[in-house]
C-alpha cells in the first residue's frame, strides 16, 4: 500500500472521528429540547409586538436562548453522568458512551452559558440575557444539583427553569416584564409536570435502577394519573386567563378551550386505565401533551396578526 493510499484512509478515518466529536457535543445540548424553546419563545415575541417582530431580533434570540438552553442541558449531563449510565433511556448519552470526555464537556457548558449571556446581552437586552442565566443556574443548580435526587417533586420546581423562554421572548421584544409573560410563565410551570410523569412512568424501572426519585416511579399508575389530571386542568385553567388579561382575540380562546379539552381528557383517559388495572399508555398523554403546548403557542402566535 503506497503513502497515498495511507494518507487517504488517515484522512477519512479523521473526518469520521471529527464527525463523531460534532454530532457527541450537539447531542449534549438535547436537541429536541431546543424544539421546546422554539416553541414558547417565538410566539409569545409575536404577543409582544402585537405584530411580527424584526426578524434579527428574532434570530438572536433564538439563537442565545438555544446557547442558553444547550449549556443547561449540557451541564445537567456531566452531572448526572453517573446515573445515565444506569438509565436505558439515556446510556447512549456522549458521557456515557465515550464519545465526549467530561472535562471537555464541561468546557463546552461554560462556553455556552458565558456565551449566551454576552450575545443576548449585546444584541437584544440585559434584562433577556440576565434570565438567560438564571435558568441555567435554576436547571443546573436547584434541579439537577439539589432536587432531582433527593425529592419525587424535583420535576414540579425544577420545571420552573423551562419557564423562561416566555419571558425571555417577551422581554427580548419590550425590555420589560408584564403579567401577561408571567401567565405564560406559570402556564408552562403547570404543564410540566403531566408532560413529564407520564414519561417517568414509562422509564419506572430506569428511574429506581439509577435511584432517582421521580414521581412516576415511587407512586402507583393511579395517583400518578390524579395528579396529571390535576395539572392538566390547572394548566387549561391557566390558558384561559391569558384571554381577558391579554385581550387575546378568537383565534386563541377557540384553540384554549379545544385543545386545552382534549388535553384534559387525554388525563382522565390514563387514570381511568390506571384505576381499572389496565395498561395506562403514558406516552400517549407525553406526546398528547407536547402537541396541546405547540398547538396552543402557535394561536398565541396567529392571533395578533388576525383583526378578530
Amino acid at each position: 500500500m503506497d503513502i497515498t493510499t495511507t494518507g487517504g484512509f488517515a484522512a477519512s478515518a479523521d473526518r469520521r472521528s471529527l464527525g463523531r466529536t460534532i454530532r457527541a457535543y450537539v447531542a449534549l445540548t438535547k436537541p429536541r429540547v431546543l424544539e421546546l424553546l422554539l416553541v414558547t419563545t417565538v410566539p409569545v415575541m409575536v404577543l409582544a409586538q402585537q405584530g411580527l417582530p424584526s426578524l434579527w431580533l428574532v434570530i438572536a434570540t433564538v439563537i442565545g436562548g438555544s446557547m442558553s438552553a444547550g449549556s443547561a442541558a449540557t451541564f445537567n449531563m456531566y452531572i448526572d453522568r453517573d446515573i445515565d449510565a444506569h438509565m436505558q433511556r439515556t446510556e447512549n448519552r456522549p458521557l456515557v458512551t465515550g464519545e465526549a470526555s467530561p472535562r471537555g464537556a464541561l468546557v463546552f457548558a461554560w462556553v455556552l452559558a458565558i456565551g449566551s449571556t454576552l450575545w443576548l446581552g449585546l444584541t437584544t437586552n440585559w434584562l433577556a440575557a440576565g434570565l438567560s442565566a438564571l435558568a441555567i443556574f435554576f436547571y443546573v443548580v436547584v434541579y439537577t444539583i439539589i432536587l432531582k435526587r433527593r425529592t419525587e417533586q424535583n420535576i414540579v420546581w425544577g420545571g420552573i427553569a423551562g419557564c423562561f423562554p416566555v419571558l425571555i421572548g417577551w422581554s427580548a421584544v419590550t425590555g420589560s416584564l408584564t403579567w401577561t409573560p408571567f401567565i405564560l410563565f406559570v402556564l408552562v410551570f403547570l404543564w410540566t409536570p403531566p408532560h413529564y410523569w407520564p414519561l417517568s412512568m414509562k422509564y419506572k424501572d430506569d428511574y429506581d435502577e439509577a435511584d432517582v426519585p421521580m414521581l412516576g416511579a415511587t407512586r402507583n399508575g393511579s395517583q400518578v394519573g390524579l395528579q396529571v389530571i390535576l395539572y392538566a386542568w390547572a394548566t387549561v385553567a391557566c390558558s384561559l386567563l391569558l384571554i381577558p388579561v391579554a385581550a387575546m382575540g378568537a383565534v386563541y380562546s377557540v384553540s384554549a378551550v379545544v385543545f386545552g379539552g382534549w388535553f384534559i381528557c387525554e388525563s382522565h383517559v390514563l387514570y381511568n386505565r390506571a384505576v381499572r388495572g389496565e395498561q395506562p399508555r403514558p406516552m400517549r398523554v407525553f406526546h398528547a401533551s407536547i402537541t396541546y403546548l405547540t398547538l396552543l403557542f402557535v394561536a398565541i402566535a396567529v392571533d395578533p396578526l388576525l383583526p378578530f
